[in-house]
């Protein structure tokens, strides 16, 4: 094995030990003997256990935590088309790992029972993306609406996309795997929730709405049209 190859050995080797026990639980040792290396390659390539587990998390990560939440959009795309590529991103994103694999999990852990060693790694990334939702968000609702309002909205689209991610192994029980395969791809959850959450700022049809249809009530929170 060479050099260059063992952080990557190590970081595989580390992922579902981490992402079964734990930060606490999980020893160097153990890591060290399902990767095949010397107990003291940890230290040597990460600097301390800390250091691995910070190393792993990001390589868990699916965004990787460096790329932006937001793709590239068309000069003068309106906030829906905003609000529908946030979605995109998000939702397709998170369909991409599968429940068994130990990245989902080890993330799943940190964020519900998040360690102080990536605390600030994860809430720079989190809020960066949040802020980019909420950007969009003030461009629809009236400005005068108070932030936590404003929060409630964008954690709420955000929520309908976690959900699709957590309940993986519920949905399929609820709604059966043939409707599963056939409408709960990425581009129709995205196309769902969009229009979902549009529909309720105001912006689109109700949900369940004959296609084609005009019909649009007014939401007191929305920015009045000009």
């Amino acid at each position: 094995m060479s050099a260059d190859a063992t952080p990557a050995r190590i970081i595989e080797a580390a992922g579902p030990i981490f992402a079964a026990k734990g930060f606490e639980a999980a020893t160097v040792r153990e890591i060290c003997h399902e990767a095949g290396v010397n107990l003291a390659a940890v230290n040597y390539h990460f600097g301390s256990k800390e250091g691995l587990y910070v190393a792993t998390v990001r390589q868990a990560h699916p965004n990787r935590l460096e790329q932006r939440f937001v793709p590239d959009q068309p000069a003068g795309a309106t906030p829906s088309q905003r609000l529908r590529g946030f979605v995109w991103a998000m939702i397709s994103r998170l369909l991409e790992l599968k429940a068994a694999e130990w990245q989902w999990r080890l993330l799943f852990r940190e964020i519900t029972d998040p360690t102080p060693i990536c605390r600030e790694l994860l809430q720079e990334h989190f809020r960066a993306g949040f802020g980019a939702l909420l950007a969009i968000i003030d461009d629809v609702v009236d400005p005068e609406l108070p932030l936590h309002r404003r929060h409630q909205i964008a954690l709420s689209i955000v929520g309908q996309c976690v959900y699709y991610r957590s309940a993986t192994n519920i949905i399929p029980m609820i709604v059966g795997e043939d409707e599963l395969a056939a409408h709960y791809k990425a581009e129709m959850l995205t196309d769902h929730i969009t229009g979902f959450s549009l529909a309720a700022l105001g912006l689109g049809p109700p949900v369940g709405s004959a296609p084609g249809s005009n019909h649009r009530e007014t939401c007191p929170e929305r920015r009045s049209d000009p």
